[in-house]
């Protein structure tokens, strides 16, 4: 076998590389073994990966058992939560280029022969995925599960309950109750949130072993399934499969009608977009809405309804799921996937345990799946929206709009009152340019959700809503108002209408108004200056395209 790793060990010239190697600890017959990289987002101040240094060492048990060298090595990780709300959530979006930057550098410069990655939250994962389709050296993803639900709330109760507070419906000692009670231990968040959307869809993409996106962080279960993981990459580096072998237009397809069946977070689609790009796959937004309009939405967990993660595990995991959609055609069964087996052997015994966690097929929530892509005026490069997360009442929504130019700007009024049954409240310059960083904003959400606002109020942003947000909450309004986008031109009080099942946005205000105030429109200054996240907003596309680099 030709090993990527022989052009730092093998020959004469390459003694003083081994040098390095030996400086190191290790053996000659370790490096006679193929180099497996093992990437770790392992930190002490994100929840969801205070335990991966646990997960890490299992797979690197994985690895030696199977005959290879493990080496280890970190990625950064922002913890959305603790940046929400402040100039730290400009970082989130934007360090998904910094993560997959990062492991394509660590791979290429030091010449490991295959990557096991090791996320658990909301950019890490795609940020990884993205890295292995880029490098295209075989890869297999294993998270580190979700967090256990507190007992009666989560991680989202604590939003809703400040809003709660505000609204003096709750005291300061619930809630203080509250939020030592929403998060009980490690883990990502455990809800249907981004981070467990993206760890439920690597299994559904072929890049995970089945049970990685629901088997619970504290478990011997995930430590057996990081050790299986180490142990299989050692079989795809030997049969010589690539992320790109398994993440194809079919498997992306795959994917996404898993992320209908499950409700995922809207975020799941620009991590998708963002992923398929570093693949070379083609994917636009009209393909999502085409997927969503056949594939029924079979679960509501929090924050659309009352399960959680760890009830999606005991029905039977992402793979009960996929059987169901099986059952009807909705997938390719016969695609490859890091396992060594196609989709359909990976399922085939598979079960749902529990079907008020996991509708069957024929009884689902809705016949169409739980995101929907709107286009018009306003959008005309699309925008996006959790819809199982919406009240019915909801769906279509005609109102005045009221204009914010920041996120803050919008929490303020709600709390101030401001914002009344039937608003449509616009939040701009908060795109991936303009932000920068396409900030995800659950605090405006949560508050109208906390004062009894969220099934009457709908919100529209150029920004992006947190995968704990519920309600007619419509993020990544394409072209954004920074490069200028009809979102720019929206004046206080101007009608806007939204229909959800028709997948349409419109502002109604005629052509003729919209040039004059397209004509005496100027961008504004940039937040950031200094700093790569300025040098980020350069760079970044748009919401529609994924916010990926070019």
């Amino acid at each position: 076998m030709n090993l990527r790793s022989d052009r730092v060990l093998k020959g004469a010239e390459r003694a003083p590389h081994r040098s390095l190697f030996y400086a190191l600890g290790m053996t000659q017959e370790e490096m006679s073994r193929p180099l497996i990289g093992v990437c770790s987002a392992f930190s002490e101040v994100v929840p969801g990966h205070a335990h991966l240094d646990k997960i890490a060492q299992a797979v690197k048990d994985g690895v030696r058992m199977a005959g290879g060298t493990p080496i280890l090595f970190p990625s950064i990780g922002v913890c959305d939560g603790i940046a929400m709300g402040h100039i730290g959530m400009k970082y989130s979006l934007a360090s998904r280029e910094l993560i997959a930057d990062s492991v394509e550098t660590m791979a290429q410069a030091h010449a490991l022969d295959a990557l096991v990655l090791v996320p658990n939250c909301d950019k890490i994962i795609p940020g990884m995925l993205m890295a292995a389709a880029r490098l295209n050296i075989p890869s297999i993803v294993v998270s580190g599960g979700p967090m256990f639900a507190g007992r009666g709330y989560d991680y989202s109760s604590t939003y809703e309950a400040v809003g709660s507070r505000k609204a003096g419906t709750i005291t300061d000692a619930e809630l203080t109750a509250i939020e030592k009670a929403a998060c009980p231990g490690c883990g990502s968040c455990s809800g249907m949130f981004t981070a467990n959307s993206m760890n439920c869809l690597c299994e559904a993409i072929g890049m995970a072993l089945p049970g990685n996106g629901t088997t619970m962080a504290v478990s011997s279960a995930r430590v057996q399934l990081a050790k299986t993981a180490g142990m299989k990459i050692m079989d795809l580096l030997k049969n010589d499969v690539k992320p790109r072998d398994i993440i194809t237009g079919k498997s992306i397809e795959n994917a996404l009608a898993v992320d209908m069946a499950l409700g995922c977070s809207s975020n799941s689609v620009l991590h998708l977009l963002a992923i398929a790009h570093e693949a070379g796959v083609p994917l636009g937004l009209k393909k999502i809405n085409e997927i969503s309009s056949r594939v029924p939405n079979l679960c509501r967990l929090s924050p659309a309804g009352s399960h959680h993660i760890e009830d999606l595990d005991a029905a039977g995991g992402v793979p009960a799921v996929m059987k169901e959609l099986a059952s009807r055609g909705l997938l390719d069964t016969t695609l490859p996937t890091v396992t060594g087996h196609s989709v359909g052997d990976n399922i085939a015994t598979a079960s749902n345990r529990n079907p008020a966690v996991v509708r069957p097929i024929g009884e689902p929530y809705s016949e169409t799946g739980g995101i929907a892509v709107l286009f018009g005026n306003i959008a005309p490069e699309g925008c996006v929206v959790k819809r199982s997360a919406v009240a019915d009442n909801m769906l279509r929504h005609t109102g005045p709009a009221r204009v914010f130019e920041s996120e803050e700007d919008t929490i303020k009024a709600i709390y101030e009152g401001k914002i009344k049954v039937g608003d449509v409240v616009v939040i701009r310059y908060e795109g991936p340019k303009g932000g920068p960083g396409m900030r995800e904003m659950l605090s405006p959400t949560s508050a109208l959700a906390g004062m009894g606002l969220d099934k009457s109020v709908c919100l529209i942003t150029d920004g992006r809503f947190s995968g704990a947000t519920r309600g007619a909450s419509i993020g990544h309004v394409s072209p954004e108002a920074a490069v200028g986008g009809v979102i720019a031109l929206v004046e206080e009080g101007d009608t806007i209408s939204i229909d959800i099942p028709g997948y349409s946005i419109a502002l109604e205000v005629s052509e003729e108004e919209l040039a004059k105030r397209r004509a005496a429109w100027t961008a504004p200054a940039p937040k950031i200056t200094s700093g790569w996240l300025a040098r980020y907003s350069r760079l970044v596309t748009s919401g529609g395209r994924g916010a990926v680099l070019e």
